[in-house]
């Protein structure tokens, strides 16, 4: 196991992205809020204007309990923004999938959310490119 680095740039660099993390967390949920909407609510919405998913997926993205998901979904479901179906492949599977309202409002959500959008806008092609390079090896994901 390597030693952990102490040294005054990797600290500045932490305490960097600790921050970047709390004022997106932080505009995320004011930008929720302006759309009666919890945080985890509007992360599951966000989720499956991608792509419908079953319960165990969306809590696998999300790295939380499949249980906590359902409830999330529940109350999503009586806002009329999801809906559960069955999945195609498998019958006995049930997707939530985000209704017609279900997609607006993700999308409103995510047109909302300059915190993020803002300061990258300010990088150049190359620079959003070797950022995201470095946030996927520091994930442990393969950059090709």
């Amino acid at each position: 196991m390597a030693t952990p680095r102490r040294d005054p740039l990797t600290l500045e660099v932490v305490e960097l992205i600790g921050t970047v993390v709390a004022r997106y967390y932080e505009e995320y949920e004011q930008a929720a809020a302006r759309h009666s909407l919890t945080g985890a609510q509007a992360r599951v919405l966000g989720l499956l204007s991608l792509e419908p998913l079953p319960m165990r997926g969306i809590a696998r993205k999300l790295k939380c309990e499949p249980s906590n998901v359902t409830g999330i979904v529940d109350r999503l479901e009586a806002r009329g923004l999801v809906e559960r179906r069955p999945d195609p492949a498998d019958r006995r599977v049930k997707l939530a999938a985000p209704t017609e309202e279900g997609r607006a409002t993700a999308t409103r959500l995510r047109d909302s959310l300059d915190f993020a959008r803002e300061p990258l806008a300010a990088l150049s092609d190359e620079e959003r490119e070797v950022l995201r390079d470095l946030l996927k090896r520091m994930l442990g994901e393969t950059v090709l």
